[in-house]
């Protein structure tokens, strides 16, 4: 049952930055779609309700359960730059906004060294709420696959760190690209001597 509702709430907060998103560029009703958009952090409350109150009646946890952590973490740390990644996207595609900007060389890894923290933020979320789950339960027993969680969130990190350290040394590099003024004046011959 929490996987279904773990799928539903991953389709439910796409669903609703969708809504928000057409609602503010294709049909021009802005304050809808800002409130569809501000309707995100529900989906979040209900798959911790769900989670709680199944762990509560008594089930056992399983690697779902410590899922739905894993995703109300991931989304309240991730949440907003996903929305405004889409956000530009949609601006640009249906509002003549700017061009969704690309970062390269040092740009681009400093936006992986965000991430690094966002995920830290992400990981560290999850962990209280597998703590708070783990507490609340108060049975080891029935709360193991909790638990056992943790190695795998300090695995997500360490994959977070490695790459951002990997474009730090080995930036992401800018394609070359013709310039309008080399498009007008022809051919670009080499250096002459």
């Amino acid at each position: 049952m929490i996987l279904a509702i773990i799928v539903g709430c991953e389709i439910g907060f796409w669903v609703l930055i969708l809504l928000g998103l057409c609602a503010r560029y294709v049909v021009r009703l802005r304050r809808t779609g800002l409130v569809l958009l501000a309707m995100t952090p529900v989906v979040d409350v209900v798959l911790l309700t769900a989670t709680a109150a199944d762990l509560m009646a008594g089930a056992t946890a399983t690697v779902f359960h410590g899922i739905a952590a894993i995703y109300l973490g991931f989304s309240i740390a991730y949440g907003h730059k996903m929305i405004s990644w889409a956000d530009s996207r949609f601006a640009y595609r249906f509002a003549d906004g700017p061009a969704p900007v690309k970062r390269y060389a040092r740009a681009y890894t400093a936006e992986c060294w965000k991430d690094v923290a966002r995920t830290a933020l992400a990981v560290l979320i999850a962990a209280g709420t597998l703590w708070t789950l783990t507490l609340v339960v108060d049975d080891l027993e029935k709360t193991q696959a909790l638990t056992d969680l943790y190695r795998i969130l300090a695995v997500i990190v360490g994959a977070e760190v490695l790459w951002a350290i990997g474009y730090f040394v080995w930036p992401r590099s800018q394609p070359a690209r013709a310039q309008p003024s080399d498009l007008r004046s022809g051919p670009v011959s080499g250096p002459t001597t």
